[in-house]
């Protein structure tokens, strides 16, 4: 095993947008089941990061002008700057930790959200890597929800100088899911595909090893 940059492939980078959702989602901050429950207001991605929830995306998969709740919606910098400034709050929850709605009822999900695109294209992102991993696919859900501990099984390609050489599988990436927000590089490929979307990122020290 090592611990080398892995780089995700647009097509699965959205997971990791997932694992943020899940984590500032109200309902999990109330039952303390969430590893950012006490890091509202800190430091959790690099400066520079953006992660937008937009329920008035035009023509967005997951637009709406009202929630479950039947509140009305409105776009929130989730992520400003590395900074996490808000919980996914519906009514219940948002009486439990008494705080205002944010209009992510019933449940506290998402709507169009995204990660903002980087400078560097994947290339780029990866052209100074000695060796890592390129990931296009993804197996199983081996991520703690209440400590952020990170183990999945992986499939790509390997990196070499700064390229994408053999096919590889049969891969574990293990982190933690907060040091891995904190050293994630997003590239310049975004496309809005699903109510989902991030482009390729890359993160620093991850452990890789043969499952």
């Amino acid at each position: 095993s090592a611990r080398l940059p892995v780089v995700y492939d647009r097509r699965v980078s959205g997971s990791m947008l997932g694992h943020l959702a899940g984590a500032i989602n109200g309902r999990a901050v109330a039952r303390g089941t969430s590893f950012l429950k006490d890091r509202m207001g800190q430091q959790i991605f690099a400066k520079g990061i953006r992660i937008v929830d937009n329920p008035l995306h035009k023509r967005g998969l997951g637009s709406r002008p009202f929630d479950g709740d039947g509140l009305p919606t409105r776009r929130y910098n989730v992520i400003d700057d590395g900074v996490l400034t808000t919980w996914l709050l519906d009514l219940a929850s948002a009486r439990q930790l008494n705080l205002k709605p944010t209009g992510h009822g019933p449940g506290g999900g998402t709507s169009n959200f995204y990660l903002e695109k980087g400078r560097l294209s994947p290339d780029e992102l990866i052209a100074d890597i000695k060796s890592g991993l390129y990931i296009t696919d993804m197996i199983g859900f081996g991520v703690n929800a209440v400590t952020g501990d990170y183990s999945r099984g992986a499939s790509g390609f390997w990196i070499e100088n700064g390229k994408k050489t053999y096919p590889v599988s049969g891969i574990t990436v293990a982190g933690n899911l907060k040091d891995m927000f904190l050293n994630l590089t997003p590239a310049s490929d975004l496309q809005f595909k699903s109510a989902t979307n991030a482009p390729t990122v890359r993160i620093e020290g991850m452990t890789i090893a043969s499952s």
